[in-house]
């Protein structure tokens, strides 16, 4: 059975990606992400790529 992805995009909010993914970073190690991931678009988060909540201070629109 194939796995569906589903990408949303919260208003004034994260990117969330729904599903499993291999997230690699630049240095090349890799992580599984199960479910929900939520990748920031602030450009303010802490933990890049993944969404904190920043947002939400940094009064972000998008």
């Amino acid at each position: 059975m194939k796995t569906e992805t589903k990408v949303e995009v919260l208003e004034n909010g994260p990117l969330v990606v729904h599903g499993t993914l291999e997230i690699i970073s630049s240095s090349g190690e890799k992580k599984i992400r199960e479910n929900k991931t939520a990748f920031c678009r602030c450009g303010v988060s802490q933990n890049k790529p993944y969404c904190d909540g920043a947002h939400r201070n940094a009064e972000f629109k998008g």
